[in-house]
């Protein structure tokens, strides 16, 4: 459920990419076996990019949250107010709480998905010493 729910999108417009591939591979001016060999081709390829996006999002989520459970800031984006701040900074200081990769605040009238966010660092972490 959580590969749909944050790969739809991509999926859409992956299915787009074979639809195009089928219609371009099957025209009269193309090749005999370009049906063959484009499609799967065009398949595998998208597969594979879907798939690293998925774990890439995947990995980076798990850091945020177990950044945000150490009590650790993070910053998420803010595509809403675009004419103002574009990134939060998200806290448990500052009131926020985490439920199913959603990161909500009372004060706040949406919540911010996890899989948007990225660590916050900041001087928290002391200059390496030589």
């Amino acid at each position: 459920m959580k590969f749909l729910e944050l790969e739809a999108a991509y999926l859409v417009i992956g299915a787009f990419i074979l639809i195009v591939t089928a219609f371009v591979t099957t025209r009269p001016f193309v090749g005999k076996n370009a049906f063959k060999i484009g499609f799967p081709g065009v398949f595998i390829i998208l597969s594979i990019f879907i798939g690293m996006h998925f774990y890439i999002t995947t990995s980076r989520m798990a850091e945020v949250s177990e950044r945000f459970i150490a009590g650790k800031p993070v910053i998420c984006e803010n595509k809403i107010q675009r004419k103002t701040e574009q990134s939060v900074i998200i806290s448990k200081d500052l009131g926020w709480s985490l439920k199913n990769d959603i990161f909500e605040n009372p004060q706040y009238s949406r919540g911010f998905h996890s899989a948007r966010c990225i660590s916050f660092y900041n001087k928290e972490h002391p200059k390496p010493t030589k």
